[in-house]
């Protein structure tokens, strides 16, 4: 991506992603997805690998790389994505990027099947989480899977801290 932003600078590069992430044809972007899916993207682009959704996939995880605030929506709206990995990255990129608006969708994320994207929520919430969103990382500290519990148990001294909250005794 850096190389990418190097040809057609950052906010273009950030754009591409944008636009990938919301949904855009990649065929529109061979040169670019060349970038953010390498060997993958001919096979991709002719249908023969992968899934529709992965075009959305590189435009999220391109955002680790490259910025703008004008990602944010599309990064929200991200976090409805029906594809886990895509919603996923869009934690990522929103607790990378500290995206405050995000925390309501890390919320709705919490509670997804996959213990990965559940402890993505929690890692996000401990960055940008405000007081509505204690409770929803004290229900990750009960989590059956001991990464969520952990990302919950850092999520809630990071809120702590930050929103200067007091801490329970048994915490």
């Amino acid at each position: 991506m850096a190389e990418l932003a190097r040809h057609v600078d950052q906010a273009a590069a950030a754009q591409v992603c944008t636009d990938l992430l919301g949904g855009a044809d990649p065929h529109d972007y061979p040169g670019a997805l060349a970038y953010l899916a390498g060997r993958g993207t001919e096979k991709f682009l002719a249908g023969t690998w992968g899934p529709e959704y992965w075009s959305r996939v590189w435009g999220a995880r391109g955002l680790l790389y490259v910025w703008s605030s004008d990602a944010t929506p599309a990064v929200l709206a991200g976090l409805s994505d029906p594809e886990w990995r895509v919603a996923e990255m869009c934690l990522k990129v929103s607790a990378k990027r500290e995206v405050a608006t995000a925390g309501d969708g890390a919320v709705q994320l919490a509670d997804h099947e996959l213990a990965r994207v559940r402890a993505a929520a929690m890692r996000l919430l401990g960055k940008v989480g405000d007081t509505e969103h204690v409770v929803t990382v004290r229900v990750g500290l009960d989590d059956p899977d001991a990464d969520v519990r952990r990302h919950a148990d850092g999520a809630l001294l990071a809120m702590t801290e930050r929103l200067d909250l007091a801490r329970a005794p048994d915490q």
